[in-house]
């Protein structure tokens, strides 16, 4: 699981927002049948492989910083002590399948990301 701070980019920097690859199916389809990822196996020449798979990895990378980003604010909203039925970082921890520490970390980015504006899409 990456650090809170690594959806921040490089020197704090406001994180870069990539272009989200095509997809071909449903991702609910490649659960039914494991064999295929994508149509990646599909694809016969190398540099069109190189391509399609790199899509999908800045895409999937993208994701995963946005969700993480959309974690981070549940767990600070979940966590806001004017909540009268607010969690421990403990509970929260354990629901997200997080270490206690590492749940902190996130409730408090989550605050950050309110407290600035900067919510994701």
């Amino acid at each position: 699981m990456p650090e809170p701070d690594a959806a921040q980019g490089q020197h704090g920097a406001a994180p870069r927002r990539m272009k989200p690859a095509a997809l071909l199916f449903e991702p609910a389809a490649a659960v039914k049948d494991e064999a295929h990822f994508f149509d990646l196996e599909s694809i016969e020449d190398p540099r069109e492989l190189l391509s399609r798979s790199t899509e999908l990895v800045l895409a999937f990378r993208a994701a995963t910083d946005r969700a993480m980003e959309f974690q981070a604010m549940a767990a600070a909203q979940l966590a806001d002590p004017r909540r009268f039925d607010r969690l421990t970082p403990a509970v929260i921890a354990e629901r997200a399948e997080w270490t206690e520490d590492y749940a902190k970390k996130m409730i408090e980015f989550g605050r950050e990301l309110i407290q600035s504006g900067e919510l994701p899409d």
